[in-house]
């Protein structure tokens, strides 16, 4: 049960149709606590439709088209707490999603996974971490592990802050400089969208403007 305070949790849902529709039930069954702000099918189309009102929590499902690594370009956009929801149980997706700025992480399979996603929300909005002591643990050792790896070559620095899955775009888009959006897209066997993400953060996190600079870059440090 959701506490009722004077103001209601705004909600907003950022997964595909089919799971959006049953969240979008749980989140309307829990009012007037939670009110659900709306729902889209990718983290682009929520910082597009956020507008002037932000919401207080973003639930992401990460088993549609958003990897663990969107998170970090949400969570770089918008003041909102993020929890991430997946059906997956590799616990290295979980621990991405809140290296990436998830609050916590929901497991569907969990039983009462419903209840709990409820929890959750009433939580993350307080400003706790819904994640138990041993991710705490692996998330630290990760942590740690990713800073003793770095060196101190600038470029080094700005590679080794991408995830996998951005590391992965970056060589292919290199390796072909005059590929489409769509051919890189197919050989990364991810959507459009899910590409222009993965763009988008790299861009961020290399300091480059286009996709001649990324090829410059790639060039330089032997990624192509």
């Amino acid at each position: 049960m959701i506490k009722v305070s004077d103001q209601p949790i705004l909600v907003m849902l950022v997964a595909l149709p089919l799971v959006a529709w049953g969240l979008e039930r749980l989140v309307e069954s829990a009012q007037p606590g939670l009110r659900l702000m709306g729902s889209v099918s990718s983290v682009a189309d929520s910082l597009s439709s956020m507008g002037q009102r932000t919401p207080d929590v973003v639930v992401v499902d990460l088993d549609g088209e958003q990897g663990a690594e969107t998170l970090g370009l949400l969570h770089s956009k918008t003041s909102a707490r993020i929890l991430a929801v997946t059906g997956s149980p590799h616990e290295v997706l979980h621990d991405e999603a809140v290296i990436a700025g998830a609050r916590g992480v929901v497991n569907k399979r969990d039983v009462d996974a419903a209840q709990t996603l409820l929890k959750a929300i009433e939580k993350v909005h307080r400003g706790e971490i819904w994640i138990d002591r041993n991710a705490t643990s692996r998330i630290f050792l990760e942590l740690v592990r990713r800073r003793s790896s770095q060196v101190q070559h600038p470029e080094k620095q700005k590679i080794a802050s991408l995830t996998r899955r951005e590391l992965q775009a970056l060589t292919t888009l290199a390796s072909d400089p005059g590929s489409s959006s769509r051919e890189v897209a197919e050989k990364l066997f991810i959507s459009e969208n899910t590409l222009r993400n993965h763009v988008t953060s790299i861009y961020s996190k290399l300091g480059l403007a286009n996709r001649v600079d990324l090829y410059a870059f790639a060039q330089r440090n032997g990624l192509t």
